[in-house]
This record gives structure tokens, sequence and C-alpha cells, in this order.
């Protein structure tokens, strides 16, 4: 569900951009490559990048399972405002320990951005 949020995220971010580059004027010097919406795992990337160094407690450039969980239970929290579903904390912390092992690719009891990236792209990064 949270990768299905992120990516809608990133639809939406590219419909936005998608539609302010048709309002723009017939004159404009917008190239015809910048009318092109982002791929979703560009803008999931592109949001990573951004969000990373919050979540990045310790600076070391991976997110270690607490730091993890603290982006993700965010992630789970706009999902369950949006949706109107709840889950018990016992059930958020469940399902964040099995995002992390499912996102932690290497088994390196860490995960790096481009896992990260893949991960919320649904294994298609």
């Amino acid at each position: 569900m949270i990768r299905h949020l992120v990516l809608c995220s990133a639809l939406l971010m590219g419909a936005r951009a998608a539609a302010q580059e048709a309002a723009a004027p017939a004159g404009s010097s917008a190239s015809p490559s910048s009318a092109q919406p982002a791929a979703p795992a560009d803008s999931i990337a592109s949001i990573v990048n951004t969000e990373f160094p919050a979540y990045d407690a310790n600076n070391d450039g991976q997110l270690d399972k607490s730091e993890f969980a603290r982006w993700m239970v965010a992630l789970k929290d706009q999902e369950m405002k949006s949706t109107g579903k709840a889950l018990t904390p016992a059930e958020v912390t469940a399902w964040a320990d099995g995002a992390f092992s499912t996102a932690d690719a290497d088994k390196s009891v860490s995960v790096s951005k481009p896992e990260l990236i893949t991960y919320l792209s649904g294994g298609t990064a």
C-alpha cells in the first residue's frame, strides 16, 4: 500500500507538471522533452533523494531499522488518513518490520537509497 501511495503521489506530481506545461503560452521556451512527465521511478528517486537526509539521523547514507521504520510509519500514517483505514500500533510495527526485511535486498541490516527506491517502485527501479 505504501508503494501505491508513493507511486500515486509521484504520478500526481507528474500530472501537475504536465498540466503546467500544457498551460504555458504558445511561444514559451519549454523544450518538447520537458513536457513529458517524469517516469514514476524517477519521481520516487527524486522524493527519496529529497527526504532521505531527514530520516538518516546518523548521516551515514543508510537507513538502519529504526530510521527506516520512522519513515515508513510516517507514510503509513498518511495512507491511513487518506483511506480512513486504521491499524493498531502493533500491526503498524509488524508491517514496518516486514517492509524493512523486503527493502533490505542485500541483507546488510540497512537500507540504501537505491534499495529504498527499488522497494518504493515495486521492484521496478
